[in-house]
């Protein structure tokens, strides 16, 4: 893979995972299916809400049903799910459908959880879950060089060394996307696939 074909396709020597994007639509489809019906039937979100008093008396099942639902309604189940079809296709062709459910699953847990100790003690949506996959396309980009032998487009290489920062400026300021995106970075890092090696050098 040479620089110049890289520059045409960033990703396409470094998806070395299933062509067809199964886990992400999965996803996608139970998402954008809590979502519906919570636009058609508003207390519902009530039940599934991350809320930090209700979980303290025992109601821990909103950890989960957090990343399912949306604290921007319909705005955001159609943003987010934006993202998920974009950062969810591009992580899951790169790292592979049970690497990308650790991801996104393991993120998104991790950012509901300091969420509700810490950051936001009241909210849902699977944003979090996002930026966990894209810190881990972030640590892709960054050793992608060394590692795989791909050199991509510099400002690719400039967003990947600036997610952290910006992550780190996040939190901060008391936004529960930046863990979650660290926490990303350091799982893709451990997750990454292995080199693929051509016949020619084997």
């Amino acid at each position: 893979m040479t620089t110049r074909t890289a520059s045409r396709n960033p990703f396409g020597a470094l998806t070395a995972g299933p062509r067809l994007p199964l886990v992400t639509a999965l996803v996608f489809l139970v998402t954008l299916a809590c979502g519906i019906a919570q636009l058609v039937h508003p207390p519902l979100y009530d039940a599934v809400v991350r809320d930090a008093a209700r979980i303290d008396d025992g109601q821990w099942y909103r950890l989960v049903t957090g990343m399912f639902f949306q604290d921007g309604w319909g705005f955001g189940l159609v943003s987010n799910l934006l993202w998920l079809a974009v950062f969810g296709t591009l992580a899951e062709r790169a790292f592979g459908r049970w690497r990308w459910l650790v991801l996104y699953f393991g993120c998104g847990l991790f950012g509901q959880f300091m969420s509700y100790v810490w950051l936001n003690p009241v909210g849902a949506g699977n944003s979090m879950c996002v930026a966990g996959l894209l810190g881990a396309l972030a640590t892709l980009v960054i050793v992608a060089s060394r590692r795989y032998g791909v050199t991509l487009p510099l400002q690719f290489r400039v967003m990947a060394f600036a997610l952290p920062v910006l992550a780190v400026v996040d939190t901060v300021f008391h936004d529960n996307h930046g863990l979650p995106a660290l926490l990303g970075m350091a799982l893709g890092f451990l997750l990454l696939p292995r080199p693929v090696v051509s016949e020619k050098q084997g």
